[in-house]
């Protein structure tokens, strides 16, 4: 990553990058363990020669609480696909994009337990209304009863988890650069994932085509375009900022899975999206705080 990247520009590009996530899920076939299994497999497989060639000599280096806090992260990053991937097997798009993104609510805590960081009124305010208009997008899409409701109940448990993951890569990154830090995490998530698959008994092979490609696309596109920036930039920005930011993400999907999948976006979707953007938009400009980039990670 070169110096000139500010990590700003890494959250704008990764925001838009994991927006594609929910569509490629939507899209694909498989069992939601099976395509997450594959997904973090090639993300590792194409991050791997570059950890060969210029970074593997920091493993010697790494210490018991990196590898702890590291082996978490990539744990709650498992856990965090498989529940959200099902979620979309009972639940639209814009429902299960818009609880997963609620990490605000989680962010929030995390983040004054672990690093003491606080709040102003300020970003307290744009925060309660970006999580107002996140409920707004898909308003008329929640239902309060069946299948749907089970898919929303998986979809706000994996936002916690991936708000974990997050916390944990915030303390790990500034120990370590973006490559060895996302190889190890995405490594332990494929195992965990290879281990759930053989749980549940899903099979690994027979899928057609076009589910290997929406594989590849999902480790290239929202993996290391998306999830792999914000690993970068929360070495220099704080998880509540990269937190906030996702809150874009629904806005999106909704769009991307009105061509692509014909959900058709809502006055109630349009009306919270343009809340989200107002609020995250102010949130960001008051806590405009990055650390100097003197590193090329």
């Amino acid at each position: 990553m070169n110096k000139w990247m500010n990590p700003y520009m890494a959250l704008a590009i990764g925001v838009v990058t994991v927006s594609t996530s929910a569509i490629f899920v939507k899209l694909a076939e498989a069992p939601a363990g099976v395509i997450a299994f594959y997904r973090l497999l090639f993300s590792v497989m194409l991050i791997m020669p570059i950890f060969l060639y210029k970074y593997m000599h920091e493993l010697r280096v790494i210490t018991k609480r990196d590898w702890i806090y590291s082996i978490l992260a990539g744990i709650f990053l498992a856990f965090h696909f498989i529940l959200w991937f099902e979620s979309l097997n009972y639940t639209s798009v814009a429902s299960s994009t818009v609880l997963v993104t609620l990490q605000p609510l989680f962010a929030f805590i995390g983040t004054y337990i672990f690093f003491k960081e606080k709040l102003s009124a300020k970003s307290i305010i744009s925060g309660v209304i970006a999580i107002i208009g996140s409920i707004i997008i898909s308003w008329g899409d929640f239902r309060i009863s069946g299948m749907a409701l089970f898919g929303d109940i998986l979809a706000l448990v994996a936002c916690a988890l991936v708000t974990a993951y997050l916390l944990f890569g915030q303390d790990v990154r500034k120990r370590l650069s973006l490559i060895t830090y996302t190889f190890i995490v995405y490594g332990v998530s494929t195992i965990a994932l290879f281990f759930y698959v053989v749980f549940t008994g899903d099979p690994l092979t027979g899928y057609s085509q076009m589910d290997w490609l929406w594989f590849l696309l999902l480790a290239i596109i929202p993996t290391l375009l998306g999830h792999s920036l914000f690993n970068w930039a929360v070495k220099y920005i704080s998880t509540n900022v990269i937190s906030m930011s996702i809150l874009f993400e629904p806005i999106g999907a909704a769009i991307l899975a009105y061509f692509v999948l014909e959900e058709y976006i809502t006055w109630t979707q349009f009306t919270g999206g343009m809340l989200v953007m107002l609020s995250v938009a102010y949130f960001l400009r008051d806590n405009k705080k990055v650390k100097p980039l003197d590193m090329a990670e």
